[in-house]
């Protein structure tokens, strides 16, 4: 898969990333604790508790048993503690939607509003999950970042009408901005639409994501700083502000000449309203000049109202993006040039 990411080749010539990583005992911290959510969507926080005790267990029409959320958010982690170490993964952070509700036979007659909660029976058909790994942080901007895991799924996608089938995962790895939760993501921290039949296929499949991405994640957070040193100005924002309107307009046969953006008019003026009042990425004071990284931030910021299925193509999708346009103005390549015209 192609790597847009961009790097700054010094006056010497001589490119050499150097690890920062910091190696920190735990993240449970002031800032840790109270942060913005990771995904601000129709969705709401549920506990790990409420998903193993409280919720039923959909099932196919043969009725055998689907893989329940808790065991993919289980399944996952035990896959990346393999990989960075027993007791370092966090607890997860829980988000679902689309809540399918139920009743117990004994009800069926009463109505709605008759229901005691004991008469219920419910599950979320959407769920959105991060952890981090406590013993890699570094920083960026002077903004902290952390290495986190995390994955989504969503039953709409699974043939439960049928026989057991494969079922749909998505899991990622990448870093994540602690001081308002943005995520940013790589293609090659990505592992979209992991088809799965038994929770064994669901570890195997994020182990050898997370072993790929653990090679190369020094590389990865070095592009990933080299866009701080790119500035757009005002004009050229707004250029591509309205680029990615006249975009959505584009008949398919040149929208298909163009790099792909899945970033609707709801992220774009959502970033545009955060350029104007964001207190970490936006403008500021100064004369509205922003780094590649602001723009990124931006982007991100804006992507966190998507739903859960749609959130993390998103999110790889703003970091290329970024990096593509840094590439533009650095020379490097033209790909995103259009987007600056």
């Amino acid at each position: 898969m192609a790597n847009n990411s961009l790097v700054v080749v010094p006056q010497d010539g001589i490119i050499t990333p150097q690890p920062v990583w910091e190696v920190r005992e735990t993240l449970h911290d002031a800032t840790l604790e109270h942060h913005p959510n990771f995904i601000e969507g129709p969705s709401s926080e549920v506990s790990m508790e409420e998903l193993t005790f409280k919720n039923i267990i959909p099932t196919f029409c043969d009725n055998t048993l689907t893989i329940s959320h808790q065991k993919f958010i289980e399944t996952t982690r035990k896959a990346a503690e393999v990989i960075f170490g027993q007791g370092n993964i966090t607890p997860a952070e829980t988000r679902c939607s689309h809540p399918i509700i139920g009743r117990i036979p004994s009800a069926q007659h009463k109505k709605a509003s008759e229901l005691r909660d004991d008469e219920k029976t419910l599950f979320y058909q959407r769920l959105a999950w991060i952890a981090h790994i406590t013993t890699l942080t570094s920083s960026i901007n002077g903004q902290q970042v952390s290495l986190t895991i995390g994955g989504t799924r969503s039953y709409s996608e699974d043939k439960l009408y049928a026989r057991q089938n494969p079922q749909h995962f998505r899991v990622f790895i990448g870093f994540r901005v602690r001081v308002c939760s943005n995520m940013m993501l790589t293609t090659d921290g990505i592992s979209d639409t992991m088809l799965c039949m038994t929770e064994m296929d669901v570890f195997q499949k994020a182990f050898e994501l997370f072993k790929r991405f653990n090679e190369v994640k020094e590389t990865t957070l070095y592009n990933l700083e080299a866009l701080n040193n790119t500035w757009l100005t005002q004009e050229q924002f707004c250029k591509i502000i309205g680029r990615l309107r006249l975009y959505q307009a584009l008949p398919n046969t040149q929208q298909k000449q163009l790099p792909q953006i899945l970033l609707g008019d709801s992220v774009v003026n959502a970033a545009t309203k955060e350029y104007i009042k964001n207190p970490n990425f936006g403008m500021g004071d100064s004369d509205g000049s922003i780094s590649c990284w602001q723009l990124m931030q931006l982007l991100n910021e804006a992507v966190k109202n998507s739903y859960s299925d749609l959130w993390i193509d998103r999110n790889a999708n703003c970091t290329t993006f970024a990096s593509g346009i840094a590439n533009a103005l650095n020379g490097t390549d033209n790909s995103y040039g259009w987007f600056l015209n």
